[in-house]
């Protein structure tokens, strides 16, 4: 892969659209004085594919960093996010792990929690991944490459780009103040 250096490439880990929207919108808050070239870009997780606690989520968006990392070496920025739940004696919670690579920095950030609906995780205990399981509750069809179980509970005031987004953005904070965080090799 040829980079312009004068537009950093952003690869991020997935082919999910809702992914990709949320890195976008988080890169161009936080580093408004570049201009950077994103390209999405299938990567395995290494966990199940409906990742069930929160290390196993943590360890998918790394892993898919790291894939995306092999697979474009020369990029400037790799990007995973992986969505996961899990199940408390509360009811079950859904969230997402971020992790951005560079070269000499890692940012780390999890989203938001919120509380799935009984109906959607019975569907999920019973083996099926969030997103199969929110349209079987509501109706829908590939919910999550759209607004998400968040955005079908709240009416897309948040939608599950919007949740991603905000974890992004406190990932890329090691980017913003590098000076403050040591690199990582």
């Amino acid at each position: 892969m040829t980079t312009n250096k004068q537009m950093p490439s952003v690869i991020v880990a997935s082919t999910n659209p809702v992914k990709r929207q949320a890195v976008q919108q988080a890169f161009q808050r936080m580093l408004p004085d570049k201009t950077f070239n994103f390209q999405p870009l299938t990567s395995e997780s290494g966990v199940p594919s409906q990742p069930r606690n929160d290390a196993e989520t943590r360890l998918g968006a790394f892993h898919r960093a790291q894939s995306a990392m092999e697979q474009m070496p020369d990029a400037d920025y790799w990007v995973g996010i992986e969505g996961g739940i899990e199940d408390t004696p509360e009811g079950m919670y859904a969230f997402a792990w971020v992790v951005i690579r560079t070269s000499t920095h890692t940012g780390q950030s999890r989203s938001a929690s919120f509380l799935l609906p009984e109906a959607v995780a019975e569907y999920v205990r019973d083996g099926l991944e969030l997103g199969d399981a929110d349209d079987r509750v509501f109706g829908v069809t590939d919910s999550k490459r759209r607004n998400g179980a968040i955005g079908l509970l709240t009416g897309n005031v948040v939608t599950r780009s919007s949740l991603y987004e905000h974890a992004v953005v406190m990932a890329l904070v090691p980017f913003k103040r590098p000076e403050l965080y040591s690199p990582t090799t």
